[in-house]
Protein backbone atom coordinates (compact mmCIF):
# COMPACT_ATOMS: atom_id res chain seq x y z
CA UNK A 1 0.00 0.00 0.00
CA UNK A 2 2.07 3.34 -1.54
CA UNK A 3 0.80 6.45 0.33
CA UNK A 4 -0.03 9.38 -1.14
CA UNK A 5 0.20 13.07 -0.11
CA UNK A 6 -3.00 14.64 -0.61
CA UNK A 7 -3.93 18.76 -0.77
CA UNK A 8 -5.06 18.85 2.78
CA UNK A 9 -1.73 17.08 3.87
CA UNK A 10 0.39 19.89 1.83
CA UNK A 11 -2.53 22.68 3.48
CA UNK A 12 -1.47 21.63 7.04
CA UNK A 13 2.04 21.41 6.57
CA UNK A 14 1.98 24.53 5.34
CA UNK A 15 0.06 26.24 7.95
CA UNK A 16 2.02 24.17 10.57
CA UNK A 17 5.75 25.86 9.05
CA UNK A 18 3.97 28.99 9.37
CA UNK A 19 2.52 28.82 12.94
CA UNK A 20 6.21 27.44 13.74
CA UNK A 21 7.34 30.71 12.65
CA UNK A 22 5.87 32.53 15.27
CA UNK A 23 8.37 30.22 17.76
CA UNK A 24 11.47 30.76 14.99
CA UNK A 25 11.05 34.35 14.13
CA UNK A 26 13.66 34.47 11.28
CA UNK A 27 11.02 35.18 8.93
CA UNK A 28 12.60 32.58 6.50
CA UNK A 29 10.57 29.20 7.67
CA UNK A 30 7.00 31.50 6.21
CA UNK A 31 8.35 30.95 2.80
CA UNK A 32 8.48 27.32 2.85
CA UNK A 33 5.47 27.35 4.67
CA UNK A 34 3.97 29.43 1.76
CA UNK A 35 5.20 27.09 -0.73
CA UNK A 36 3.68 24.19 1.04
CA UNK A 37 -0.05 26.04 0.95
CA UNK A 38 0.39 26.83 -2.81
CA UNK A 39 1.73 23.19 -4.06
CA UNK A 40 -1.46 22.16 -1.78
CA UNK A 41 -3.82 24.57 -3.63
CA UNK A 42 -2.13 22.93 -6.83
CA UNK A 43 -2.90 19.57 -5.72
CA UNK A 44 -6.46 20.53 -5.13
CA UNK A 45 -6.42 21.49 -9.22
CA UNK A 46 -4.51 18.76 -10.51
CA UNK A 47 -4.34 15.90 -7.86
CA UNK A 48 -2.86 13.24 -9.97
CA UNK A 49 0.79 14.74 -9.52
CA UNK A 50 3.40 12.29 -8.35
CA UNK A 51 5.36 13.20 -5.12
CA UNK A 52 8.84 14.10 -7.52
CA UNK A 53 6.91 16.94 -8.63
CA UNK A 54 5.06 17.77 -5.75
CA UNK A 55 8.41 18.14 -3.62
CA UNK A 56 10.24 19.83 -6.67
CA UNK A 57 7.49 22.06 -7.08
CA UNK A 58 7.75 22.76 -2.95
CA UNK A 59 11.21 23.10 -3.38
CA UNK A 60 10.78 25.66 -6.56
CA UNK A 61 8.30 27.45 -4.85
CA UNK A 62 10.08 28.54 -1.58
CA UNK A 63 13.25 28.88 -2.89
CA UNK A 64 11.79 31.51 -5.09
CA UNK A 65 8.75 32.97 -2.62
CA UNK A 66 12.57 33.68 -0.16
CA UNK A 67 14.62 34.73 -3.23
CA UNK A 68 11.64 37.09 -3.62
CA UNK A 69 11.61 38.50 0.09
CA UNK A 70 15.05 38.95 0.27
CA UNK A 71 15.67 40.72 -2.88
CA UNK A 72 12.52 42.93 -3.14
CA UNK A 73 10.24 43.32 -0.35
CA UNK A 74 12.84 43.02 2.61
CA UNK A 75 14.95 45.95 1.52
CA UNK A 76 11.66 48.26 1.00
CA UNK A 77 11.02 48.06 4.80
CA UNK A 78 14.19 49.23 5.96
CA UNK A 79 13.51 52.30 8.03
CA UNK A 80 15.47 55.13 6.46
CA UNK A 81 14.77 57.71 9.26
CA UNK A 82 17.13 58.13 12.15
CA UNK A 83 14.73 58.56 14.73
CA UNK A 84 15.64 57.08 18.27
CA UNK A 85 19.41 57.57 17.12
CA UNK A 86 21.72 59.59 19.11
CA UNK A 87 22.99 62.64 18.05
CA UNK A 88 26.30 60.88 16.53
CA UNK A 89 24.11 59.80 13.92
CA UNK A 90 22.97 63.27 12.81
CA UNK A 91 26.46 64.58 12.62
CA UNK A 92 27.73 65.71 8.86
CA UNK A 93 24.41 64.99 7.87
CA UNK A 94 23.30 67.79 5.50
CA UNK A 95 19.83 69.76 4.81
CA UNK A 96 18.73 72.50 3.12
CA UNK A 97 18.15 76.16 4.33
CA UNK A 98 14.48 76.89 3.79
CA UNK A 99 14.34 79.71 5.90
CA UNK A 100 16.99 82.48 6.56
CA UNK A 101 17.83 83.23 10.25
CA UNK A 102 16.74 86.79 11.31
CA UNK A 103 17.75 88.66 14.89
CA UNK A 104 15.88 86.70 17.53
CA UNK A 105 14.26 83.91 15.21
CA UNK A 106 16.13 80.50 14.00
CA UNK A 107 16.59 79.69 10.65
CA UNK A 108 14.88 76.31 9.44
CA UNK A 109 16.88 73.54 7.79
CA UNK A 110 15.36 70.39 5.94
CA UNK A 111 16.43 67.20 5.40
CA UNK A 112 16.21 65.01 2.45
CA UNK A 113 15.28 61.91 5.26
CA UNK A 114 13.81 62.55 8.32
CA UNK A 115 16.64 63.40 10.73
CA UNK A 116 15.86 62.45 14.61
CA UNK A 117 12.64 62.02 13.66
CA UNK A 118 11.58 65.13 11.89
CA UNK A 119 12.76 66.49 8.41
CA UNK A 120 12.61 70.14 9.48
CA UNK A 121 14.93 71.82 12.71
CA UNK A 122 15.19 74.86 13.83
CA UNK A 123 19.25 75.76 13.30
CA UNK A 124 21.43 78.17 14.41
CA UNK A 125 24.53 78.88 12.35
CA UNK A 126 28.05 81.17 12.74
CA UNK A 127 28.20 82.15 8.95
CA UNK A 128 25.78 84.22 7.24
CA UNK A 129 23.62 82.35 5.14
CA UNK A 130 20.79 82.40 2.54
CA UNK A 131 17.52 80.17 1.82
CA UNK A 132 18.69 77.08 -0.54
CA UNK A 133 22.72 77.21 1.16
CA UNK A 134 23.32 73.29 2.07
CA UNK A 135 24.53 73.10 5.73
CA UNK A 136 25.86 70.45 7.60
CA UNK A 137 25.09 69.24 10.80
CA UNK A 138 28.16 70.31 13.50
CA UNK A 139 26.07 70.05 16.81
CA UNK A 140 22.87 69.29 18.76
CA UNK A 141 22.08 71.20 21.59
CA UNK A 142 18.45 70.53 22.59
CA UNK A 143 15.86 71.18 19.94
CA UNK A 144 18.05 72.99 17.91
CA UNK A 145 20.97 72.14 15.61
CA UNK A 146 24.28 73.96 15.18
CA UNK A 147 24.92 73.71 11.32
CA UNK A 148 27.83 75.34 9.38
CA UNK A 149 28.00 76.20 6.03
CA UNK A 150 30.88 74.41 3.96
CA UNK A 151 32.57 76.25 0.73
Amino acid sequence: MEFSFLYWHWLAFGMLLIISELLIPSFTIFWFGLGAILVGLILLVAPGISLNWQLFLWALASISFTFLWFRFLKPRMVDKTKAGLSREAALGESGLVIRTPVEGVRGVVRFSTPLLGSDEWAFICEQAVVAGDRVFVRDVSGNTLIVEKRN
